[in-house]
């Protein structure tokens, strides 16, 4: 009889967020006239701007033209969405990263999820609780022993930033912003971070999904921007946030050609190459009309757009941080991040206040036990719904005798 991967039976039986789904399709149908509010899911509410829409109708003829078609395209991404990249995400804060060193992709949690293809099942590898699952959770499908996962804690009274790791580990997960908290690393702190992996021979994965909402200084962008980082540090980007690209699909990930392991027979390798052959080999590349959809973010008008769907959702986060404060509820993130972590007013179980917040208000959320242990007793709520329903949703909540 053929065997199975048994790491996938230490997995919880389903995903976070499709947990939220059936709790809340659950309630929908016992109540059908709700006017529910969803603040859970990190989804966008905003549409595509002027200048995606035109790239994306632009290359949809050009797809309907034999002169001008295109079939399978470079695994990496094509030459001109890896130079903007470049360009505009990288040489023009005085970051030295090519095109070579780009890999265009469908989305940062694919990627993220994927780089564990190159990386060895015995390696130590540390995360952040609470966590974005996905780290968590393909690491369980790939490593040879869940114990060799090592979670590190963020609480209030570390202003949820992790701590060195008190023993060597292998791999390290950061997020930030992050999500769930929406806390941010100065350039010391992260600092730190690469400065310990130079010293311990350790790789960081680097998620900078939500660089774009940073609106105070000192706060990197890139993980580049610290010395030394290319030496240990893969870094995942998005469109799905910044450009509304949730249902387009499109993000690139970053392995600088400094960033290299030796082999158990003491080969050096790049790392950089083993994401190239893994992506080539799994992998055939995102589409032409959604690779062009992302170039047109980088022209002058694409900027002025993309500026304004973030200031669009952060002017939301600033409601709800706003509102949760004046209800007198202890809040962190919302200032450089669009999500919005609240402890629990009335109990440590997050799922008892998820369950309550949706029954009396009609609004969704994620409940913190979800992200990890460290995250029970805790709340996310997203910045990601229109300015009217999220205006409504603090309304409501300013105006509930929760008990």
């Amino acid at each position: 009889m053929f065997s199975v991967n048994e790491n996938f039976l230490l997995l919880n039986e389903s995903y976070l967020f499709s947990t939220i789904s059936k709790k809340v399709a659950q309630f929908t149908a016992t109540h059908p006239d709700a006017n529910i509010i969803r603040l859970g899911i990190g989804d966008v509410t905003q549409p595509l701007t002027p200048s995606v829409i035109s790239a994306i109708h632009k290359a949809v003829d050009e797809m309907a033209v034999k002169e001008t078609f295109r079939g399978y395209g470079p695994e990496q991404g094509y030459d001109f969405l890896l130079e903007a990249i470049a360009e505009n995400d990288f040489k023009a804060f005085g970051i030295d990263i090519s095109p070579s060193e780009i890999f265009v992709s469908d989305g940062a949690k694919s990627d993220v999820g994927n780089i564990v293809d190159i990386l060895g099942r015995n390696n130590k590898v540390a995360v952040t609780d609470p966590v974005y699952p996905v780290y968590v959770d393909t690491n369980l499908m790939n490593l040879a022993d869940r114990d060799q996962l090592i979670m590190l804690p963020c609480t209030a009274e570390n202003d949820f930033l992790p701590q060195l790791p008190s023993e060597k580990v292998d791999v390290i997960y950061l997020c930030y912003p992050n999500n769930p908290t929406g806390t941010v690393m100065k350039k010391e702190e992260l600092k730190r971070w690469v400065d310990y992996a130079l010293e311990n021979q350790s790789l960081i994965l680097f998620d900078a999904a939500y660089e774009a909402y940073i609106t105070e200084k000192d706060i990197p962008h890139s993980i580049y921007e610290i010395e030394g980082a290319q030496m240990c540090a893969i870094e995942f980007r998005s469109y799905s946030k910044n450009a509304g690209f949730t249902g387009v699909r499109c993000s690139y990930t970053v392995v600088p050609e400094a960033l290299k392991v030796k082999s158990s027979n003491g080969i050096e390798i790049k790392l950089n190459r083993l994401w190239f052959r893994r992506q080539s080999t799994k992998f055939n590349g995102t589409a032409y009309i959604v690779q062009r959809a992302a170039e047109a973010i980088y022209s002058s008008e694409g900027k002025k757009e993309i500026r304004g769907l973030v200031d669009y959702y952060m002017e939301n986060a600033k409601t709800i941080r706003e509102a949760l404060t004046q209800k007198g509820w202890t809040v962190f993130g919302g200032t450089n991040s669009p999500y919005i972590w609240l402890k629990c007013p009335n109990t440590d179980d997050s799922w008892q206040f998820f369950d309550q917040l949706l029954t009396e208000c009609h609004i969704v959320g994620t409940p913190g036990q979800g992200f990890g242990a460290c995250g029970e007793g805790f709340f996310r709520l997203t910045a990601f719904n229109t300015h009217e329903k999220t205006r409504e949703a603090m309304e409501r909540i300013l105006a509930w005798n929760i008990g």
